[in-house]
């Protein structure tokens, strides 16, 4: 993982020793959304490089902590979530962690790796804060905790030197992180936490309460290496101006595909740029550092083929989406880049777009096939109005089936329908909707 750009700090040395054996890891997640992020799939990279080794990898899901909020690389307070919302997004990034792992297994096999890995662990720690007093909290955590070196956390001095401050609430999220290390390290015999950068300051606390704890409940500290608690943090994945991609920073980019579709997800990954194709392309796949390094003196050669951008894509789409992701997404792009359409069939297509929201329609045949191309226009949002999409059809801006429209008064006949399913608008150079015909 070191040559790999994916270790940022380890708080010992010592922790090559302890990943010698199998060994149980974890890394948490707040649902502070329905979906995780491009920024999240970096730790769950670690995690898989982990697991496809034969340790035990444990995601855990915040249920209890996202009600609360990581201060963590935040200059003001979470917005609460309502328990309902809270509910929604628990289900669907535990849904998506699942389908990670698998995804992840199935790829990592594919690319030569063993497929007698640990069953991974998805838990909630909202399963054992939620029958937790405060007097319980305050005797059970709150009295091994230094104030002073709560304070110095940069999570912490950040927010007290800024305008706003930080309220008991978030100033308190570092103990329960902390216990959440300690639960796992008792239950779940996990000696090493997993986490982005701006985590260190909650690592370190976890394993200081998991010290301090464990010097009470035992006759004698044992310090050997099978009991002690490791961190491990990755770095934070940055946008070229040194941004944190994610959804405080309004660019995520969503592992759910009814969030960002395949197809953007895959273009995201396209037009990433030459500096930091090598870089993305050993912490998102699996391609061995060798491999990656014969990729990149290929793409040196004839950059503007985009080999590397394309290798990065077709591998980190077949891990999130799985192999069917890629094939969507080699569609969509076939589709959307404006190619002859003859080779693809009418399911393909529909395949490709029907979780894409934003450009896919369905609309009942009847109503369809004979319907003036203004008028589709207009209903599918292609354009404004039936005299705005006039005017680009007299502007030579309006394609069907990226056959380009010269005639204004075009209707949609049955034979327009690839396959008599289907069929593509496209306004402009880049702007497309399909619509399927029910």
């Amino acid at each position: 993982m070191t040559n790999r750009g994916l270790i940022s700090n380890v708080t010992s040395p010592d922790i090559k020793r302890k990943t010698e054996t199998p060994t149980a890891i974890y890394c948490g997640v707040d649902p502070t959304a329905k979906s995780l992020h491009l920024g999240n799939l970096v730790t769950l990279m670690g995690l898989l490089h982990f697991h496809i080794r034969g340790h035990q990898t444990i995601a855990l899901v915040g249920g209890a902590t996202g009600s609360i909020g990581d201060p963590s690389g935040r200059k003001s307070e979470r917005v609460p979530l309502s328990n309902d919302a809270l509910e929604i997004n628990v289900r669907g990034i535990e849904s998506q962690i699942h389908r990670f792992f698998q995804n992840g297994a199935s790829y990592a096999n594919r690319r030569g790796f063993s497929d007698t890995c640990q069953i991974p662990k998805v838990l909630n720690n909202y399963d054992w804060f939620s029958s937790m007093t405060a007097l319980e909290f305050l005797s059970d955590i709150g009295r091994f905790a230094r104030v002073n070196t709560m304070l110095a956390k940069e999570s912490v001095k950040s927010r007290i030197e800024s305008t706003q401050g930080i309220s008991f609430t978030e100033f308190s999220y570092q103990l329960l992180q902390a216990y959440d290390f300690y639960y796992l390290h008792k239950n779940h015999a996990c000696r090493i936490q997993l986490g982005g950068n701006d985590q260190w300051g909650n690592i370190t606390a976890g394993i200081d309460l998991i010290s301090r704890k464990r010097s009470m409940e035992e006759e004698e500290q044992l310090e050997d290496m099978e009991s002690r608690a490791f961190g491990i943090t990755i770095p934070l994945l940055l946008t070229s101006t040194g941004e944190k991609f994610g959804k405080s920073a309004g660019n995520a980019v969503w592992l759910d595909e009814s969030m960002t579709s395949i197809f953007d997800f895959y273009q995201f990954l396209m037009k990433t740029t030459d500096s930091d194709v090598g870089k993305y392309l050993e912490m998102f796949t699996l391609l061995k550092s060798d491999q990656v390094k014969e990729i990149m003196n290929e793409h040196q050669k004839s950059p503007e083929l985009r080999l590397a951008q394309t290798t990065l894509a077709n591998e980190t789409t077949e891990l999130v989406h799985g192999l069917n992701g890629v094939q969507k997404a080699q569609t969509a792009t076939k589709v959307l880049f404006g190619q002859d359409l003859s080779s693809l069939s009418g399911n393909q297509i529909i395949e490709a777009f029907k979780d894409d929201t934003y450009r896919f329609t369905q609309l009942d045949r009847s109503s369809l096939v004979g319907i003036g191309l203004d008028q589709l226009a207009a209903i599918t949002n292609a354009a404004k109005s039936r005299s705005d999409a006039q005017k680009k059809m007299k502007a030579g801006g309006f394609y069907l089936n990226n056959v380009r429209v010269n005639n204004h008064k075009q209707m949609l006949e049955e034979k327009d329908l690839i396959d008599g399913k289907v069929c593509v608008l496209r306004v402009g150079k880049s702007s497309y909707y399909l619509i399927q015909a029910i």
